[in-house]
């Protein structure tokens, strides 16, 4: 998708310096899927002692 936005230039420049990344495509791509990495693990953590599981993890260890 195409889209123009406004990006506070210091931070792509300090991005493109301190990384690998060549374009600010690619930076604004990465730093979206990191966004939502994080949203994700935070929905996970939030699940933390709300499940229940049963099982015997002896019995399904093979070494």
């Amino acid at each position: 998708m195409r889209t123009n936005i406004e990006i506070d230039q210091k931070v792509i420049d300090e991005i493109l310096e301190k990384t690998n990344i060549k374009t600010k495509r690619e930076a604004v791509d990465l730093a979206l899927k990191e966004f939502l990495r994080m949203i994700k693990l935070k929905e996970l953590s939030e699940l933390a002692g709300k499940v229940n599981w049963s099982g015997d993890l002896d019995a399904m260890r093979t070494d």
